[in-house]
C-alpha cells in the first residue's frame, strides 16, 4: 500500500478525522456568497454541523450551479494561492472550473500515487499516460501520481495512435493509462500493426473518464494482456484519483480521508444507506482551491457494505451503473447503455464498437444498436449476419424487456473516439 496507516485507518477513527475536516471545511465555505445564500435559505448555521452525520443538513451543489459562479465564484482563499486551474470542455455549457493550491497538487498527488499503487505499480514502472494534458484533468492527475511514486512517466498524451504504439513497444511501457475505448482502439491498431500484446512488458492499465462493463474489461484484458483497473474521479472534485479499484477488483475505494461520498434518492435527495443504489454525492473535506459540498454527480452506483479483503477500510463504491443524466427512456423504459454493451460484449461474431441510433417514427420511440462485425464474418454473408443480428435482438429483448434492432455494419465502419466515445445518437425531436 502507499499510505498504509491512513489506507487501512480504523474507521472510528476515520469518523472522526472526517468530522473534523466537515467542521472546518463548512466555516469556510460559509464566507462564500454562493454557499451563504444556499445555507442561509435552509436556515443552517456553521455551528449546526457537529459531525460527519449532520452533512445530510448542507446544500448540494450541481453542475449549473458550478457555471453560475464561472469562474472563481468557488474560491476560498486568495487569487495569489492558485497555481494551476483545470476544466471541463464546455462542449455542453459554461466550462466547469477547479482552482487548485498547493495543497491541493499535493493531494492530487497523493490520491493518484494512490490509485497506481493499487495496480502494483513501483518506482521500477514505466507509465506511458495517453490521457490528455492541458485543461482536462486527466493527464495531470496521472502524472502527479505517477511522479510521486517516482516513476518513469512518458507524457505523451492523448491521440497519435501510430505513435503511441511505437513508443509502447520502444520504451518497454509497463503501464498504460486512458479511457477503455482508448485502450480497445490502440489493441485493434495494435493488430494492424502486427504487434504481440503478449510479448510486451505491459502488465496493468488504469482506466476511466468513461463508463466501461466487466464485459469489456475481460475484452481489453485479453487483447493488451495486461490487468485492468477502473479508475473513478471528474473535474468538479479533483479530476482522477477519487476512487479506484485494489488489486482484488471488487469495488473501487473512495479515498474518504479527501473525499466524503454519500448515494441519495435522485428524485427526492434522501441519503440512502450502504447497499442501495442511487445518485452518487460527494464532500470535498480538504480542499482549499474551490472546495465544494455535496456535488451530484450524476452518476449511479451504490456504497459496498462488507469489508475488502486487502485490508482496507475505507469504503468502496460499484463501478458505474450509469448516470442520471444519459439514461435512455425508451417508450417508457429506462436504460443505461452500459446495461446494452453488456449484451453485446457477450455476442460472437461482432467487435466492442457499437452505435446506438434513437428515432422516433409514427409517435413511437425506436431503439437501433448498430455494431461493428468481426474482420473473419464475410459481409456477404447474409444468412449468417442476419442470425448474429436476430440473436443479439433477442438477447437485448431479455435485457431491456423491448425491441432494439440490432444492424451489423462492416468491420471499422463506427468512427472512433482517442477520448470519450460517442455511443448515442438521438434523432427524436423532444
Amino acid at each position: 500500500m502507499w499510505n498504509k496507516d491512513i489506507e487501512t485507518i480504523d474507521v472510528k477513527k476515520l469518523r472522526s478525522q472526517q468530522s473534523k475536516s466537515l467542521k472546518k471545511l463548512v466555516e469556510k465555505v460559509y464566507k462564500v456568497p454562493f454557499y451563504k445564500k444556499r445555507m442561509d435559505e435552509l436556515d443552517v448555521d456553521p455551528s449546526d454541523i457537529k459531525s460527519i452525520d449532520d452533512i445530510s443538513k448542507l446544500p448540494f451543489t450541481t453542475k449549473y450551479d458550478l457555471r453560475e459562479v464561472y469562474p472563481y465564484g468557488l474560491c476560498t482563499c486568495n487569487m495569489d494561492d492558485i497555481v494551476e486551474v483545470h476544466m471541463s470542455s464546455g462542449t455542453t455549457g459554461t466550462p466547469v472550473v477547479d482552482a487548485y493550491t498547493l495543497n491541493d497538487i499535493e493531494i492530487w498527488s497523493e490520491v493518484m500515487a494512490r490509485t497506481l499503487s493499487m495496480g502494483g505499480v513501483t518506482k521500477s514502472d514505466i507509465v506511458q499516460n495517453a490521457y490528455g494534458y492541458g485543461l482536462f484533468t486527466g493527464g495531470f492527475g496521472v502524472h502527479y501520481g505517477s511522479r510521486k511514486i517516482g516513476c518513469l512517466t512518458i507524457p505523451i498524451s492523448g491521440g497519435n495512435t501510430q505513435r503511441q504504439l511505437q513508443v509502447l513497444k520502444d520504451f518497454g511501457s509497463t503501464v498504460l493509462t486512458c479511457t477503455p475505448s482508448y485502450s480497445l482502439y490502440l489493441a485493434e491498431a495494435g493488430k494492424e500493426m502486427g504487434i504481440d500484446f503478449s510479448k510486451m512488458p505491459l502488465k496493468a492499465g488504469f482506466f476511466g473518464a468513461e463508463a466501461w462493463s466487466e464485459t469489456m474489461r475481460t475484452e481489453i484484458e485479453a487483447k493488451l494482456h495486461l490487468k485492468a483497473y477502473d479508475i473513478y474521479g471528474l473535474t468538479e472534485i479533483i479530476g482522477p484519483g477519487v476512487a479506484a479499484e485494489c488489486e482484488c477488483q471488487k469495488g473501487l475505494h473512495v479515498f474518504e480521508d479527501h473525499f466524503y461520498p454519500e448515494i441519495i434518492n435522485p428524485e427526492t435527495g434522501e441519503v440512502l444507506p450502504d447497499g442501495e443504489k442511487g445518485e452518487l454525492v460527494f464532500t470535498t473535506l480538504t480542499k482549499t482551491g474551490t472546495p465544494i459540498l455535496r456535488y451530484r454527480t450524476r452518476d449511479i452506483t451504490y456504497i459496498f457494505k462488507e469489508k475488502c479483503e486487502c485490508g482496507r477500510t475505507h469504503r468502496r463504491i460499484h463501478r458505474l451503473l450509469g448516470r442520471t443524466d444519459d439514461m435512455l427512456i425508451i417508450r417508457g423504459v429506462n436504460i443505461f447503455p452500459s446495461q446494452i454493451e453488456n449484451v453485446l460484449l457477450k455476442q460472437k461474431g461482432i467487435e466492442p464498437h457499437y452505435l446506438l441510433v434513437i428515432d422516433r417514427v409514427n409517435n413511437l420511440d425506436c431503439l437501433e444498436v448498430q455494431v461493428e462485425m468481426s474482420d473473419d464474418l464475410g459481409f456477404d454473408e447474409v444468412k449468417v449476419i442476419e442470425s448474429i443480428e436476430k440473436t443479439i435482438e433477442h438477447a437485448l429483448h431479455n435485457e431491456l424487456l423491448i425491441f432494439a434492432k440490432v444492424k451489423l455494419v462492416e468491420p471499422k465502419s463506427i468512427q472512433r473516439s482517442e477520448g470519450k466515445a460517442k455511443r448515442i445518437v438521438d434523432n427524436r425531436k423532444i
